[in-house]
């Protein structure tokens, strides 16, 4: 079956078989490693991927599903100043990054700067609560999205050059 999808804001189209999933077509034919493939069963974060607007675990997104859908992977997204933001917000707050679960944790804290304004630790520390990954540590993780916040903030109050 063909489907055709959005993919990093890329028109996409792949011939799919029926129990193919969303993880190993990013992985195994866009060639896209940032998204890796853990317990396969939704519970680990680190296939997580931003999926019709809302973080979702891409391992459990069936391939006949895609058609018409919209999904940014950590590659498409570091490409954006928002990526930056989140960086060095991390960076600021020494947020551990091992390598495995960084994508899902930058995806993460952008949706949470794009849904609320302001938001609680107790919000940002519930959204964090699908990555299961020994680096993690969770008050690091709310100090950076506090830190991002404020530079992204500061990034889009600052006056325009002519």
């Amino acid at each position: 079956m063909k489907v055709r999808f959005f993919l990093n804001g890329i028109s996409a189209s792949i011939d799919v078989e029926g129990g193919e999933r969303l993880s190993f077509l990013l992985r195994d034919r866009f060639h896209l490693k940032g998204t890796k493939c853990g317990c396969l069963q939704g519970r680990c974060g680190a296939c997580s991927v931003i999926w019709n607007g809302a973080v979702t675990a891409s391992c459990l997104i069936p391939a006949f599903r895609l058609s018409g859908s919209k999904v940014i992977t950590i590659e498409g997204f570091a490409k954006t100043n928002n990526y930056k933001d989140i960086k060095a917000g991390f960076a600021e707050a020494q947020v551990n990054m091992c390598g495995y679960c960084d994508g899902a944790k930058i995806l993460t804290a952008e949706s949470i700067l794009v849904k609320n304004k302001e938001f609680t630790r107790e919000e940002i520390l519930s959204a964090f609560t699908g990555i299961r990954c020994t680096c993690t540590n969770p008050g690091a993780l709310v100090d950076g999205v506090f830190a991002a916040a404020k530079m992204r903030k500061g990034r889009f109050n600052e006056p325009k050059r002519r």
